[in-house]
């Protein structure tokens, strides 16, 4: 089961880091587009992908049978090594490419932000780049961008590909 989940967890942290690295690489040489978090979003759901295709493995090699807690077990550990490498990734990417990052992504936020908003979201920019001063909160910063999704897809696959012979 190691095995399985190092596996499905490695493909599926490159697929997301690839599409993070694109993204940071058009923000760094668009600074006036915000790239499409849609996008983003859609690479997450494809790498969590490969949580599915295990469970479905491990209930394979197991007769056809595979409870809840194990197949929960399964797609949070595959879901724990994608979000590992794809903080890794953005942990070298930021302190050794973008380094001002932050102050890039503020700028952009709020030149895009309506004026009734404008003062709300200068104060959530400037806490964000108050926590991006610390490397643990950039490290639980970006666990949690991508391991709820995890999480959830894991809980969904779970109760769906559980089955008790």
């Amino acid at each position: 089961m190691k095995n399985t989940i190092f596996k499905n967890g490695i493909i599926g942290g490159i697929i997301v880091s690839i599409v993070m690295i694109g993204m940071t690489y058009f923000m760094k040489t668009h600074p006036n587009q915000e790239p499409n978090p849609i996008i983003g979003f859609i690479s997450m759901l494809l790498a969590f992908i490969t949580v599915i295709i295990a469970i479905k493995r491990v209930r394979l090699d197991h007769n056809g049978s595979i409870t809840f807690g194990k197949a929960f077990l399964t797609g949070f550990g595959i879901s724990f090594v994608i979000a590992t490498i794809y903080v890794l990734v953005w942990l070298i990417i930021f302190y050794n490419f973008f380094p001002d990052f932050m102050e890039k992504y503020s700028e952009m936020v709020l030149k895009n932000t309506k004026p009734e908003s404008l003062a709300a979201k200068t104060a959530e920019m400037n806490q964000m780049a108050a926590w991006y001063k610390s490397p643990v909160m950039v490290i639980l910063l970006t666990y949690a961008e991508i391991l709820p999704i995890g999480i959830i897809v894991s809980l969904i696959s779970a109760l769906i590909l559980k089955k008790n012979n």
